[in-house]
């Protein structure tokens, strides 16, 4: 096992040596208004630090936007108030960036002008590292090959379908440690050792938001969960794990919600445009876009997976909570408007990195289960 492992392990470094070797190849001018808009967010925290938060188009009077704009060849670069991605706020009055600011932070941790190469650098090497834990935690030959076959897949996730837009790089780093600790979360049988777990899931979903704001619904499973135990037991213990969860969501949503508050007025008003904001509706092409791509297979297999580990008393907690997380985002995206070839997979890698986890954790003994159950 342990040579098997090591054997593995060369694998994953492989596949991500190749990635770093396309990703060094990239460039950042390559003509996607998504990209400049999350570029101008970093040079605004370059230049003013949290102040950037605010991104009223009037503060690019150095011309930063304008000449990414011109470079890509947009018609209107010279036109302030044409600016793609950016949104006319009735309250404020001000034309502000639509996105969190959670992605341009991460870009700006970076020197301008080489800010997404290291950033999905980074991003691939922690989606490494968390394939070796998986790796490491198998304890036998059938476990080691699943986690060796999701690690293989979930590093070669980070070029295909990550690089489609800045936000998923940091997204998918978060998803996959709180689908660790989520693992752990729902396994435990140690009042403290959940709490704790609660509070660190709580934050990380939360913090999720600031890169994509659909991010949000990630924590459908875990509210709905932490309520029903709650409702159920009236413990001291079910009380304490949602509110740690709660108030650690809130936190890690702050810097969203700050950027809210200055760009339209209020923490709960939304900075994207009208296009983005549509009521549900069943778009047949939308329907027909998913199950012709890549996010189709990983939710069917997030499913088929969370129906097997429903069937071991000690994961049924975690089969639960994301089984409810599936459900929502599933509802969500498939009655959206619009189709991007990465809006369901931020749902679909937390789930698949908890099942993961949740499936290579030893089972406790029949007691603990009883209490776990």
């Amino acid at each position: 096992m342990k040579l098997a492992k090591i054997i593995v392990g060369i694998l994953f470094l492989g596949v991500l040596v190749s990635n770093v070797q396309a990703i060094s190849r990239w460039n950042e001018s390559r003509g996607v208004y998504d990209d400049v808009c999350y570029l101008r967010q970093a040079h605004l925290f370059q230049r003013f630090g949290l102040a950037g938060l605010e991104t009223d188009i009037s503060k690019d009077d150095d011309k930063y936007l304008a000449g990414k704009l011109r470079d890509i060849r947009y018609a209107a670069w010279s036109d302030p108030k044409s600016a793609p991605c950016h949104s006319t706020m009735a309250k404020t009055g001000k034309h502000v960036l639509q996105y969190p600011p959670g992605t341009g932070a991460a870009l700006a941790l970076f020197p301008e002008g080489y800010q997404v190469i290291p950033l999905y650098v980074v991003a691939n090497v922690a989606a490494f590292a968390f394939a070796l834990v998986a790796l490491f935690r198998a304890s036998s030959p059938p476990l080691l090959t699943l986690a060796a076959v999701f690690g293989l897949g979930a590093i070669y996730l980070m070029i295909n379908p990550t690089k489609a837009s800045y936000s998923m790089a940091p997204t998918m780093i978060l998803c996959a440690a709180a689908g660790l600790f989520s693992a752990k979360l729902f396994t435990s049988t140690v009042s403290r050792e959940r709490l704790w777990l609660a509070i660190t899931v709580g934050f990380l979903i939360g913090l999720s938001s600031t890169f994509r704001l659909p991010n949000l619904f990630l924590a459908s499973g875990y509210c709905v969960f932490f309520l029903g135990a709650f409702l159920l037991a009236r413990s001291r213990h079910t009380f304490l794990e949602g509110l740690g969860f709660g108030v650690a969501f809130l936190i890690g949503t702050s810097p969203m919600l700050a950027a809210n508050w200055i760009n339209a007025g209020s923490p709960l008003s939304t900075t994207y445009s009208a296009i983005d904001a549509l009521p549900p509706e069943i778009d047949l092409a939308v329907l027909r876009s998913y199950l012709v791509d890549l996010q189709f297979y990983l939710l069917v297999l997030a499913i088929a997976w969370t129906a097997l580990i429903w069937r071991r008393p000690d994961t049924r907690q975690v089969a639960l909570v994301v089984a409810i997380n599936l459900v929502v985002n599933i509802i969500f995206f498939m009655t959206h408007p619009l189709f991007t070839p990465y809006y369901t997979v931020p749902a679909s890698m937390l789930s698949l990195w908890t099942l993961l986890f949740a499936t290579l954790t030893p089972r406790p003994a029949v007691a603990d289960i009883r209490a776990v159950a």
